[in-house]
């Protein structure tokens, strides 16, 4: 079983796959993974007739979904993944059904870093389409975090990262007039980091 889970869907992330079982995405026609790395989010879209598109900053991670997308899709071009980062997404507006952004935006050097990166996959979203984010956050651990000024925090397990809070994020949905369509979920690492999924349909 497990197997055969692991070919169906790879190493997604588990809240992705949660709005997969739900049927929200059946719709969508066109995936941005923005920030794909090595493609770990793509596998299902891949062998399911999707119209698969990467970015990442990375050009070892881009050729290594490039391989990915030619093993498991015979139509999807490879030229779909590019070289490129989230703030500056190298799309015309109004392109996807779908965008991906797994740990990708707590890597916001600063407010602004941050803003343009959700600013940028907005645009290119098409409207009715789907925001999958995920990112760390101080939901629940808000007096473990050490301040370091820039939105940037120092986290109890060592690593710094740029942090949301809850009324952030909601700050984001009503400045984007963006629906919520599932509550903001945070799971918690044992008080050592917490990771927040934002679920947004552009209206």
């Amino acid at each position: 079983m497990q197997a055969e889970l692991q070919q169906l869907y790879g190493n997604i992330d588990i809240y992705l796959f949660d709005q997969l079982l739900k049927g929200t995405y059946d719709k969508c026609k066109s995936v941005l993974d923005a920030g794909c790395g090595g493609g770990r989010n793509l596998i299902y879209f891949l062998k399911n007739g999707y119209d698969v598109y990467g970015i990442d900053p990375n050009p070892n991670a881009v050729e290594a979904v490039r391989q990915l997308s030619a093993t498991l899709s015979h139509t999807n071009a490879t030229e779909n993944f590019v070289v490129a980062s989230a703030e500056n997404l190298p799309f015309e507006d109004n392109t996807f059904d779908l965008i991906i952004s797994s740990a990708v935006l707590h890597f916001a050097q600063d407010p602004a870093h941050f803003q343009d990166m959700i600013y940028s996959m907005w645009r290119v979203l098409k409207p009715g389409g789907y925001l999958f984010a995920r990112l760390a956050s101080d939901i629940g651990i808000e007096t473990q975090v050490q301040d370091l000024g820039n939105g940037r925090y120092l986290l109890p397990d060592g690593s710094e990262r740029f942090l949301v809070s809850q009324q952030l994020l909601l700050q984001y949905t009503e400045r984007l007039n963006a629906r919520l369509h599932e509550p903001i979920k945070t799971t918690n690492v044992q008080n050592l980091r917490c990771m927040t999924t934002w679920c947004l349909q552009k209206v």
